[in-house]
C-alpha cells in the first residue's frame, strides 16, 4: 500500500536527519539534535553572506569560534561589536570567528552585516540545519570548535568576547594561554 504524502515527507525528514547524523561521525544523535561535546562537525557547505562559500573543513587546522545570530536578536548585534574587536586583537593568529546568521531573509542578514560594518567571515543558515546542529535552541550562541574539528564547548547568550575575562576563557578551553594576554 502507498504511503500519504504526510508519511512519505515524515519518513524523509527522518531519512535526512539520519544521514545528517552520519555525516558527524556517527557521534550526533541521528533524530538531528544538537552535536555532543566531543562530535566533529560534519562537512557542510556554509552560505556566505559577506563573503565566498566555504566548508567547515576550510577551517582546520586551528581553533573556530562559530557565532550563531539573527538580525532581529537584540543581544546578538550587542555582541557582534566585541566579536570584530576580538578579531582584531589576535587578527586570527591564533583561532577563526565565523558568524552563522539563522535569518530567512538574506537581504535582512545582509543589510545588518553592512550596517555593522562586520568584517568577520557570516555565513546563512538555509534551512536552519546549523541551528539544530549546534544547538541554537535560543540565541545568541557561541561554538567552540578544536583545531580539529571537534565541538569544545557551547556558550548560551551574549558575551563581551573581548574583554579580559572571556579572552581567559577562550584560553582555558582552546588551550592556549598566549589568547588570555593582549597580542
Amino acid at each position: 500500500m502507498e504511503r500519504p504524502d504526510s508519511q512519505r515527507r515524515s519518513m524523509l525528514g527522518r531519512v535526512l536527519l539520519a544521514a545528517l547524523g552520519g555525516l558527524a561521525a556517527g557521534r550526533a544523535r541521528a533524530d538531528g539534535s544538537e552535536l555532543p561535546p566531543g562530535a566533529s562537525l560534519p562537512p557542510l557547505t556554509l552560505a556566505g553572506l559577506n563573503g565566498p562559500d566555504r566548508t567547515f573543513a576550510d577551517y582546520r587546522g586551528r581553533p573556530l569560534l562559530i557565532n550563531v545570530w539573527a538580525s532581529w536578536c537584540g543581544p546578538c548585534r550587542a555582541e557582534a561589536a566585541s566579536l570584530e574587536r576580538l578579531a582584531w586583537l589576535h587578527g586570527g593568529k591564533h583561532f577563526a570567528i565565523i558568524g552563522v546568521s539563522t535569518d530567512d531573509d538574506a537581504v535582512q542578514a545582509r543589510s545588518w552585516l553592512q550596517h555593522s560594518n562586520a568584517t568577520i567571515s557570516h555565513y546563512l543558515d538555509h534551512r536552519l540545519v546549523l541551528e539544530h546542529l549546534l544547538g541554537a535552541s535560543r540565541l545568541p550562541l557561541t561554538v567552540l570548535v578544536a583545531a580539529d574539528g571537534r565541538v569544545l564547548d557551547r556558550v548560551h547568550g551574549a558575551r563581551e568576547w573581548d574583554s579580559a575575562e572571556s579572552r581567559a576563557y577562550l584560553a582555558r578551553v582552546f588551550r592556549d594561554p598566549a589568547i588570555a594576554g593582549t597580542p
